[in-house]
């Protein structure tokens, strides 16, 4: 094996879902759907899909590149269903979770059986072809931990031992710390987990939600921190995990508010991350006061001041002027740029154009260019 590329944290970087185009959307239907596309010519699709958008990101200049998400359905749900012991069942429509107008198809974790992560889990794979296929670094993005407590009913863990939530939480954290390693040693050093739910915490609903069930939002928060603190605490020095934390993202649409300051000392000073993906586009996630909690050192935050959610394109000086905000909180070197979140955190998409986001992608490396004089310096 090559050696693996090393580099990040990068000034410019995204979060990793990409637009899919009608090629892959037209195979999976055909795949799972109609039953008229067999399984190797629906991965032929996606191969040429992935080339194709690992090639977009080099172009535009980002030193970290994904595949896209192509192969998935959802950004959590189809790396959850590969876990040893939990199952995706679809449901009624009505059972989808609420976003702002709109409902998240009807898809619910049942977790029935001991948690652990097999040693042939697909996406160990679908790193490997992005690592074969690129010249810069590879990097995947997976949920992290706390998506399969958080979403994941508790009618449906049907686990006896796991009606105590420290032994669920222990057993995640031990999955976890095993994908850590998995994933290591395919040869990824740079793994980013999405946990997302660090952030519905901080909104009342969410935290009412979790409270109604006997689940107190702030203990959650902790143990959350904990799960990932666990799971990561050994990698070795030149592996980089990154965080996303975002408020929901499904066609444009959210499902979540709240400023992020109820959850930020568990996040910046709890979880062991280095890189912070950080939904900040809209008034939904609050001040950035939240980022004066940053330990000072190697740890970096990428402000999500550039939507993935709409098509207009954010002006460079507004841009500049946020990062002088920023700066009264944290050390400008401690910053970077990315979008706010993925363009497609479902197959859906979020509703925006190929060339909107292939000029968004641009606008964060130039963004990066104009701040601190290059993408990786």
């Amino acid at each position: 094996m090559t050696e693996p590329v090393t580099g990040a944290p990068y000034r410019a970087d995204h979060v990793g879902s990409l637009l899919r185009p009608e090629s892959v959307k037209a195979a999976r239907k055909a795949h799972y759907e109609d039953k008229t596309l067999s399984a190797e010519g629906l991965k032929e699709v996606e191969d040429a899909a992935i080339v194709d958008v690992i090639r977009m990101q080099e172009e535009v200049g980002l030193k970290a590149v994904t595949d896209g998400e192509m192969r998935r359905s959802f950004w959590h749900y189809d790396f959850m269903g590969m876990l040893t012991g939990l199952d995706l069942d679809e449901r009624s429509p009505e059972q989808g979770v609420q976003f702002a107008g709109v409902k998240l198809r009807a898809v619910s974790p049942v977790i029935n059986a001991r948690l652990d992560f097999p040693d042939d889990h697909p996406m160990l794979a679908h790193y490997k072809f992005v690592a074969e296929n690129t010249k810069v670094q590879p990097k995947i993005s997976i949920p992290g931990p706390s998506c399969c407590h958080f979403r994941t009913d508790p009618a449906d863990i049907t686990v006896p031992e796991y009606k105590d939530l420290d032994v669920l939480f222990a057993d995640l954290a031990a999955t976890y710390k095993k994908a850590v390693k998995a994933f290591y040693a395919a040869g990824c050093r740079y793994l980013q987990m999405d946990d997302i739910f660090f952030a519905y915490l901080c909104d009342p609903k969410h935290r009412a939600a979790k409270a109604a069930i006997g689940q107190d939002p702030d203990w959650l928060i902790d143990r959350y921190a904990w799960m990932m603190h666990e799971a990561i605490e050994d990698r070795p020095s030149d592996m980089k995990i990154g965080m996303h934390l975002c408020r929901g993202n499904f066609m444009s649409t959210h499902a979540a508010e709240g400023a992020y300051d109820v959850a930020a000392d568990a996040i910046f000073n709890k979880t062991g991350i280095d890189i912070y993906f950080m939904e900040y586009d809209t008034d939904r996630a609050g001040s950035l006061e939240p980022l004066r909690l940053l330990p000072k050192g190697d740890k970096r935050v990428l402000p999500g001041f550039i939507t993935t959610k709409t098509p207009e394109l954010e002006n460079i000086d507004d841009l500049k002027r946020r990062f002088d905000e920023a700066s009264k909180f944290c050390d400008i070197n401690q910053l970077g740029i990315a979008p706010q979140c993925g363009f497609s955190s479902t197959e859906e998409g979020n509703k925006i154009t190929f060339d909107d986001q292939r000029r968004k992608l641009e606008l964060v490396v130039k963004t990066a260019e104009t701040i601190w004089g290059g993408v990786d310096k």
